[in-house]
């Protein structure tokens, strides 16, 4: 394909990825909303189960968005330093990958929890709801692995738009700098060590970013790369 053809579905893919992502978390507030203690989320999921089933799904085409925009990024940025791009490939092909293995087999193992315990009793509700706190605390934590592939895949290929110009200048710096920031937050959350709405915060210049790239890369495309010596 051209180059014209990878920004545009990159553009596109880049939107639908951001879509996808929103309305999964809008879809899963609506199937806990109101639940406080896990006995009531498990409730509220069971009660929800096809909003949680379209979560599933929509897993499923977060993890497909992740793949396409490993290969149109780096068709974009191959021309500037192949090995690089390369790099970027593989953490973005890492990033849906663990996506695609790790969300949707914990929703429906929440599903699967939630539904049993809405007829368990005793000992049985007990070890459901652990069990559910368990999954749901996994469930927290689960983004945040594919995130660190993303930051240091965005990371490369920022750096890589920068180097050819093929971007506004202003908006690779923007990418470069928001990813750098992710790749120091993310193992930071991970280790315990930031906690709170600054986890949210540090996600907001990507998205900037993200959705600006994505817009410019549908209307404007890329200017010709200039090749690396």
């Amino acid at each position: 394909m051209t180059l014209r053809s990878n920004a545009r579905i990159a553009g596109f893919t880049l939107l639908f990825y951001i879509a996808i992502g929103m309305t999964s978390m809008v879809l899963f507030g609506q199937a806990t909303s109101g639940a406080e203690g896990t006995a009531a989320i498990l409730a509220s999921i069971a009660q929800h189960a096809s909003l949680v089933g379209v979560d599933i799904v929509l897993s499923l085409l977060a993890a497909t968005c992740a793949l396409v925009l490993a290969v149109t990024f780096y068709s974009l940025t191959r021309d500037q330093d192949r090995d690089l791009a390369m790099l970027a490939l593989c953490c973005r092909l890492s990033e849906g990958a663990i996506i695609s293995a790790i969300s949707p087999l914990l929703t429906l193992g929440l599903l699967s929890v939630a539904t049993t315990s809405t007829a368990a009793t005793g000992a049985d509700a007990a070890a459901a709801n652990a069990l559910g706190a368990l999954l749901l605390k996994m469930g927290g934590w689960a983004p945040i692995i594919p995130a660190t592939s993303f930051a240091v895949g965005s990371t490369l290929f920022s750096y890589l738009f920068l180097r050819a110009r093929s971007i506004p200048t202003s908006l690779a710096w923007l990418g470069l700098l928001a990813s750098i920031l992710l790749v120091v937050a993310i193992p930071l959350q991970l280790a315990g060590f930031i906690a709170g709405p600054v986890t949210t915060y540090i996600w907001i210049p990507g998205l900037v970013f993200e959705v600006t790239l994505g817009l410019w890369l549908i209307i404007k495309g890329v200017a010709v790369q200039t090749t690396a010596t």
